[in-house]
């Protein structure tokens, strides 16, 4: 019977650790408004407070963050709106009217666009 018992608990223990080898790891970027680095921060801080989230990186110039998270305990989704719940619009996820006027004066951004700035274009003379 002990023996039973044994091969039944290896089994579940098992069958538990499974779940987590099907876990992806990923990166993803996506644009979030913001100007400046008390935003940077406000944004980094959103997404890593999630669960799962193990590395947040927002560029002021590109208005990109590239984040980092395993999709077993989070989503892409849930990231987008933790961000936009402390003010800041993603190009999924509009912040409420109430969360970006929360806003402190240099933080507030053009909410009627998101997108990120035009490169410099190179042009050769010949």
């Amino acid at each position: 019977m002990k023996m039973k018992t044994k091969v039944a608990m290896l089994a579940i223990l098992m069958m538990m650790g499974t779940g987590s080898v099907f876990a992806k790891i990923k990166a993803e970027k996506f644009l979030v408004n913001g100007k400046c680095e008390m935003c940077e921060k406000r944004i980094e801080m959103a997404a890593l407070s999630l669960e799962g989230v193990s590395k947040a990186d927002w560029n002021k110039e590109t208005k990109e963050i590239e984040v980092t998270l395993n999709d077993a305990k989070t989503s892409l989704q849930i990231v987008q709106e933790a961000i936009a719940k402390v003010g800041h619009d993603t190009d999924a996820v509009k912040a409420t009217d109430e969360a970006y006027n929360g806003l402190p004066a240099c933080c507030k951004y053009d909410r009627a666009v998101l997108k990120a700035p035009m490169k410099p274009m190179k042009y050769e003379h010949k």
